[in-house]
């Protein structure tokens, strides 16, 4: 086990990789934030069009492998495009973040939705009292109270998302675990890199759980 291959040169390009993880991840979860509050919003409305619509996309990302859609997205939706606008090559991180964010999204639509549930009855009642219309509804009173609700697990959902992140290097994106396996091979020797990519998941996990829980005493004391 000898870590001296793991050299300056060698572990600063693991913390840009490392870096790209987390990119990816933000990107990712600010589309499933996005994702999931219109999802969210069309699983409690009455409309049954919307309704459908919002439960197909949750059970389809929720009911398939994540690799497999992120292969789907890089490797059959340009063949099906070049059907008709001739040959084409999706960015392989882009593709990676919006197929990750797709995922987060049918997830985080049953997070928000929980919140949006979760609110006290009397709250809907004033606001219908005060006359205001469902998008005032939920944009002033219901939503800022869901998203109290909901911190916690949509910190476990970005700690989930930077992990899942690893599955990008099956299209060729450099993330931390790519450029772990890549220094592996490079030295034929796989354990010391794969160990201090670990640990580097490890510290992530750790400080963002850590400003996380600072943020969620915030949040309970403005309550």
């Amino acid at each position: 086990m000898d870590f001296s291959i793991i050299t300056l040169d060698n572990f600063l390009f693991m913390l840009r990789s490392a870096g790209l993880s987390v990119l990816i991840a933000v990107f990712a979860l600010i589309g499933g934030v996005i994702l999931g509050t219109l999802g969210a919003a069309g699983k409690i409305s009455k409309n049954k069009v919307l309704n459908t619509i919002a439960t197909v996309y949750v059970e389809v990302f929720r009911g398939t492998p994540m690799m497999m859609q992120i292969t789907f997205a890089f490797l059959a939706l340009p063949a099906v495009v070049s059907l008709f606008a001739g040959p084409v090559r999706f960015n392989p991180i882009i593709t990676g973040a919006i197929a990750i964010g797709l995922n987060s999204g049918a997830y985080t639509t049953e997070l928000i939705r929980s919140g949006i549930m979760g609110v006290d009855k009397g709250q809907w009642e004033a606001a219908d009292t005060l006359g205001f219309s469902y998008k005032q509804k939920m944009m002033k009173i219901i939503l800022p109270q869901a998203f109290k609700r909901i911190v916690p697990p949509l910190v476990s959902e970005f700690i989930t998302l930077i992990k899942d992140t690893s599955l990008l290097s099956s299209i060729g994106v450099v993330e931390l675990m790519k450029s772990a396996t890549t220094i592996g091979a490079k030295y034929y020797a796989y354990l010391p890199p794969l160990t201090v990519a670990s640990c580097i998941y490890l510290v992530m996990t750790i400080t963002i759980s850590f400003f996380a829980r600072k943020l969620e005493r915030r949040l309970a004391e403005s309550d």
